[in-house]
C-alpha cells in the first residue's frame, strides 16, 4: 500500500473506534503503524450570549498583557488577562432600538423585518460551520439554557428573533438543545441512550489499543480526554436522577428538563462544548446562556425577580451579579480550553471564545459589550484592550470583527453583514 496522509477521522474508523478521540499530532497510519508527525491543530470558534445587556459602569478594562486591569464585571477572567481581547465601542448598525432585533441579528448583522414574516440573515457561526462540514462529525453545536418563546413584542418584531442567535438561512433558526444529556449523546452516537453501559466502557479497550501506536504528548491527551468523558458522563447521570429529589424539595423544574441551578446548566453545556473542541467532533458551537427579555431566576443569587426585569436598573446590584454569574461560566469554558494540551499549545490557544450581549444598556446597540479569548493558531492576539468607540461607525462595525475572525479560520468571505472590511487592529499592533 502506498503512503497516504489519512484524515483523524478515518484514522479513527480504520481503528474501530466508536467515538471520538482527541485531536491527535500522530495522524499517519502505515500498514498498522503510526508515525508520530505534528500536524495543524484544528481552529474553533465559541460564541457564549446574555441577553438584555450588561452593567456599563463595571464593564471595562484598561492596558495590555499582565498590566491588563479589569473592571468588576470582568474579575472572574483576571487568570487569563493575557489570553484576552477585551473590546469596547463595536456596533452593530442594524441591532438598535428595542427588544428582539438586537438579538436575532447579532451574529448576522443582518436587517430583520418586522411582523409575521422572519426574515434575517444567516449567522457567521453557520457560515463557519458550512465551512467546516466536511472535515468535522458535527457543523455545530447550537445550545442554550433558557426555552424559546413565540409571540410578539411590543415593537412588532417576532420573539423568534429574540430567542436564536444561530440561523441556517434567512428564515429559519437553527434549533437550540437544551437538554444537556441530548446534547451529550449528540457527540458519541446513540450509544448513550441505548445502552446501559458506559459510553467510555464501550472504547476503553479500542483507547487502550490505540494508545501503544501514538507519542508520548498524545498519550497524556488519550488520557485526559478519557477522563473528561467521564467526569461529564457522571454528572449528567446525577442530573437524570433530579426528579426524584424535586418531588420533596419544594422548587419547582423549568419545563424544559434543565437542572434548577444555572451555574450547574452552563457549566454542563461548557462541558459540551470542551468535549467536542477536545475530539474535535465539532468546530463551531454557541450557547444561549439566557435570551432576550429574559425570565430566568437566580434562587442562588438571593434575588426573587426575573432577569429582564432586573436589566433595566443595570446598574444595581442585583443585576451586576446575575451580569457577574454569566462571566464566570464563560471564565469556566475558557479554564477548560486552557486546560487541554494540543502539542505545544492548548485547544484554547486554537480556539476564539467570544462574550456577547446584544445591549450596552436597555435598549441600546450602538455599542456592544465583547470579549474574545484565545489565539486562533496564533492567528489571532491577545492581551490586550481595544477601544473603537471613537473610530467612527464604518469603523467599528461588528460584521467586521465577524469578517476578520472568519479570514482566520479560512473563510475569506467579499463582506457580511453590513461590511466589507475587516476590522482595523484585531490581528496587527494595538488599537488607540
Amino acid at each position: 500500500m502506498q503512503k497516504q496522509n489519512l484524515s483523524r477521522r478515518v484514522l479513527l474508523k480504520g481503528l474501530g473506534c466508536s467515538v471520538a478521540l482527541p485531536w491527535l499530532e500522530s495522524s499517519h497510519l502505515w500498514g498498522g503503524e503510526t508515525v508520530a508527525t505534528k500536524t495543524k491543530s484544528p481552529q474553533r470558534f465559541a460564541c457564549m450570549f446574555i441577553g438584555d445587556g450588561i452593567s456599563p459602569p463595571l464593564w471595562w478594562s484598561k492596558g495590555d498583557g499582565a498590566d491588563m486591569e479589569l473592571g468588576a464585571s470582568l474579575k472572574s477572567l483576571e487568570p487569563f488577562k493575557e489570553k484576552l481581547n477585551v473590546i469596547n465601542g463595536l456596533y452593530n448598525r442594524h441591532g438598535n432600538g428595542g427588544h428582539a432585533k438586537c438579538t436575532g441579528n447579532i451574529l448576522s448583522g443582518a436587517l430583520l423585518k418586522r411582523g409575521r414574516e422572519i426574515l434575517g440573515g444567516v449567522s457567521m457561526d453557520q457560515r463557519l460551520a458550512k465551512h467546516f462540514e466536511d472535515e468535522t462529525f458535527m457543523p455545530s453545536l447550537v445550545l442554550g439554557c433558557e426555552q424559546p418563546v413565540s409571540g410578539f413584542h411590543e415593537s412588532q418584531y417576532s420573539m423568534v428573533y429574540a430567542s436564536h442567535i444561530s440561523w441556517r438561512n434567512p428564515n429559519s433558526p437553527v434549533p437550540i438543545e437544551l437538554y444537556p444529556s441530548l446534547a451529550f449523546d449528540s457527540l458519541f452516537g446513540n450509544e448513550a441512550g441505548k445502552l446501559q453501559a458506559s459510553i467510555l466502557d464501550q472504547v476503553l479497550q479500542e483507547a487502550r489499543d490505540l494508545r501503544g501506536k501514538v507519542s508520548n504528548s498524545d498519550r497524556l491527551k488519550i488520557d485526559e480526554y478519557l477522563t473528561s468523558v467521564r467526569e461529564t458522563e457522571q454528572r449528567i447521570q446525577k442530573l437524570k436522577q433530579q426528579p426524584k429529589l424535586e418531588k420533596t424539595d419544594g422548587l419547582r423544574r423549568p419545563a424544559t428538563g434543565q437542572p434548577k441551578d444555572f451555574r450547574e446548566y452552563a457549566k454542563l453545556m461548557c462541558d459540551i462544548i470542551a468535549l467536542a473542541f477536545q475530539t474535535d467532533r465539532s468546530r463551531v458551537a454557541t450557547l444561549l446562556m439566557s435570551r432576550d427579555l429574559s425570565g430566568q431566576v437566580y434562587p442562588f443569587l438571593n434575588i426573587r425577580d426575573d432577569h429582564h426585569s432586573y436589566s433595566h436598573s443595570n446598574t444595581g446590584p442585583e443585576y451586576q451579579s446575575i451580569v457577574n454569574c454569566h462571566v464566570e461560566q464563560y471564565a469556566y469554558l475558557i479554564r477548560r480550553l486552557s486546560e487541554m494540551q494540543e502539542g505545544d499549545s492548548t485547544v484554547l490557544d486554537n480556539s476564539c471564545l467570544m462574550f456577547v450581549s446584544e445591549h450596552w444598556n436597555a435598549h441600546n446597540g450602538t455599542r456592544v459589550p465583547c470579549v474574545l479569548a484565545g489565539g486562533l493558531g496564533g492567528t489571532l492576539k491577545t492581551g490586550r484592550s481595544l477601544d473603537y468607540l471613537r473610530a467612527g461607525d464604518d469603523n467599528r462595525r461588528l460584521c467586521s470583527l465577524y469578517l476578520s475572525i472568519m479570514d482566520r479560520m479560512g473563510l475569506e468571505l467579499p463582506e457580511f453583514g453590513d461590511s466589507k472590511e475587516r476590522l482595523s487592529g484585531v490581528g496587527e499592533a494595538r488599537q488607540t
